[in-house]
């Protein structure tokens, strides 16, 4: 992965070695981009801030996103939790919730950036719920849709997935098992991806976990609709519980649409990053395939959802405080954030993954910096496609935000996967979509009390 020019200079202007100071204080960062190509781009960001800085030492820790909820859990039984994390919002706020992140961190940051230079949807899905604090600043994100053949869908005489009844038509109608090839993905493993998926149809059909008045509303008709309709779909899956791995099965022309977030546009793109999901290795039923340079603009996406309602739907990820309760710790934590958010870093950190990870600062995506990516990603999809996506962030929804309340108990039931194995058991536990939900909100419950 590349780095900019300005940090090569940088690095070259000022050297390591000052990070090896005996006497620094060390801040701990726990990332959950886990990919070996990601950390040796935010290893270099950290010593790059740690030769700007040499009182602070950063020791980058990986930590995979499924594995952050217990490993934080872990951490604080042995008092050994870090400074500063980046994870995403749902478990930012399930965090904030119980009471181990540290809102001064995001006070002083935002005195610093400015508020209003934060996409403001963005910005109030990690606030506080009373008080105007907030748990963690946005840092990247992505918006979800469906991503779907174009080609094959104006072949067939058919709508873009749009609705419910134009992604079930289309789902049936591109499912071929004699073909090996599958009309839709949708997540059915006990994973985020599953709720993903299910939260931006639930949202469609205006289901939700809370009121606004902060009652458990999930056991619901509209709720149960949903849930039902999941299954259908799953129909059309590839055989077997499933995760967002099956996205192979679309790269090699054996899938008619998936959801998705904006993290596969380079993997649509780029044959380098697409190799990953064009080998027979993940799937028995595959066989690999070579890269489909035309796939790029033979794919179409539908970022909202009609079916009661309209419903976009995205994740953000969030860099929050944590165990500052000492000065130095406090102090330098809070420069390295502040550093992060500089437009050399931030752009750098960004094109990790082009289109994946947006960005949460206005102005970032005019930056000519920005548009140019190593890969070249964005000028194959074009600067005016990239910003409509950006612009998304202003009108994000999730559960944890109704009608302007937020709600981070909603990040308390992401981390324990209460929706995901809801959705399991219905699927493949032959368990009824009312009494499945009637068990999830029980579970919810649970966790509430």
């Amino acid at each position: 992965m590349k780095i900019t020019i300005t940090l090569k200079l940088t690095l070259a202007a000022l050297g390591l070695m000052l990070s090896g100071n005996l006497f620094a204080t060390t801040v701990e960062f726990w990332t959950t981009e886990t990919q070996s190509e990601r950390m040796t781009v935010i290893e270099t960001l950290a010593a790059t801030f740690e030769a700007l800085n040499p009182d602070v030492t950063v020791k980058v820790v990986p930590v995979d996103e499924n594995d952050m909820a217990t490993q934080i859990a872990a951490a604080a039984a042995a008092g050994t939790l870090p400074q500063l994390i980046e994870a995403g919002s749902e478990l930012i706020m399930a965090f904030g919730e119980e009471g181990i992140l540290n809102t001064d961190l995001s006070k002083d940051v935002l005195n610093t950036v400015g508020k209003k230079n934060f996409y403001t949807g963005a910005l109030n899905m990690l606030r506080t719920p009373k008080g105007g604090h907030y748990y963690g600043l946005p840092y990247h994100g992505w918006i979800q849709g469906i991503w779907y053949r174009k080609d094959w869908f104006e072949q067939a005489g058919l709508k873009p997935p749009t609705d419910w009844n134009s992604i079930l038509k289309a789902a049936e109608t591109f499912t071929k098992p004699d073909q090996n090839q599958y009309g839709i993905l949708v997540g059915t493993k006990v994973e985020g991806y599953s709720e993903q998926v299910f939260t931006h149809l639930a949202l469609s059909n205006k289901a939700a976990e809370f009121n606004k008045k902060g009652e458990l509303i999930f056991d619901s008709k509209a709720t149960v609709e949903t849930l039902e309709f999941y299954k259908k779909l799953a129909q059309y899956n590839p055989p077997g519980p499933q995760n967002w791995r099956a996205r192979d099965y679309y790269l090699q022309g054996k899938m008619a649409m998936f959801f998705y977030s904006t993290y596969i546009m380079d993997d649509l793109a780029l044959a380098e990053v697409a190799k990953g999901s064009l080998t027979a290795d993940n799937f028995a039923e595959l066989s690999g395939g070579k890269f489909d340079p035309n796939l790029v603009k033979n794919t179409g996406f539908v970022p909202i959802i009609h079916h009661k309602t309209d419903a976009s739907y995205g994740v953000l990820v969030g860099l929050a405080g944590v165990d500052l309760s000492d000065d130095a710790e406090a102090d330098a934590t809070r420069r390295l954030v502040e550093f992060l958010y500089e437009p050399a870093p931030y752009i750098t950190f960004l094109h990790m993954a082009p289109g994946g990870m947006n960005p949460m600062i206005k102005g970032i995506a005019e930056n000519p910096q920005y548009l140019k990516d190593p890969n070249g990603v964005f000028e194959l999809y074009g600067v005016d496609k990239i910003k409509e996506i950006i612009a998304g962030f202003e009108k994000i929804k999730t559960f944890s935000v109704v009608d302007g309340e937020v709600f981070p108990q909603s990040g308390e039931i992401f981390a324990k996967q209460i929706i995901p194995q809801m959705i399991y058991s219905t699927i493949f536990e032959g368990v009824s979509a009312e009494s499945a939900v009637k068990q999830a909100t029980q579970k919810m419950q649970q966790l509430m009390d």
